[in-house]
């Protein structure tokens, strides 16, 4: 055989479709997509849920604060009312004042609540103590200014 016509059958299986292969792209594209997609869905339920939860920590911190300056009811059922709200079953909760005196909060002082939760990650369960190591922390801290003439109200 010459040289040429070599080349050219070489050539010709080159280009023909291998056998035995039909289909498979459709099964590696499959393969592929999921091994992506199921970690993307997790991210972004755990990425919703820790969200969500933030809110609510900063919004409760946020409510505590202003009943405390404001003097318009007792921040421990406002912050209880409004983690019900999001969903946040346990958290901690911090208040502290300045300037530090007996009476908190105290006219033309400042009231600092600090409200701190754990998020536990989805589709984790609560066995052989996971759930503390997969979950996230998240705290806000609110600062409200209690008005010079709280007393004359």
């Amino acid at each position: 055989m010459l040289p040429w016509r070599r080349c050219r059958e070489a050539a010709r299986r080159l280009l023909q479709p291998a056998r035995g292969e039909e289909g498979s792209a459709a099964l590696e594209f499959l393969t592929v997509g999921v091994v992506m997609l199921v970690p993307l869905v997790y991210l972004v339920l755990a990425l919703g849920q820790i969200q969500a939860q933030s809110l609510g920590v900063e919004a409760a911190a946020r409510f505590a604060a202003r009943a405390l300056a404001g003097g318009q009811g007792d921040a421990d059922a406002v912050l209880t009312s409004v983690t019900g709200q999001y969903g946040i079953e346990a958290f901690d909760a911090s208040v502290s004042c300045t300037p530090v005196s007996t009476a908190c909060p105290e006219p033309g002082g400042t009231v600092h609540v600090t409200v701190t939760a754990e998020v536990p990650l989805p589709f984790i369960p609560p066995v052989l103590g996971l759930e503390r190591l997969s979950s996230v922390p998240v705290q806000a801290t609110a600062v409200q200014k209690v008005s010079r003439y709280e007393d004359a109200r």
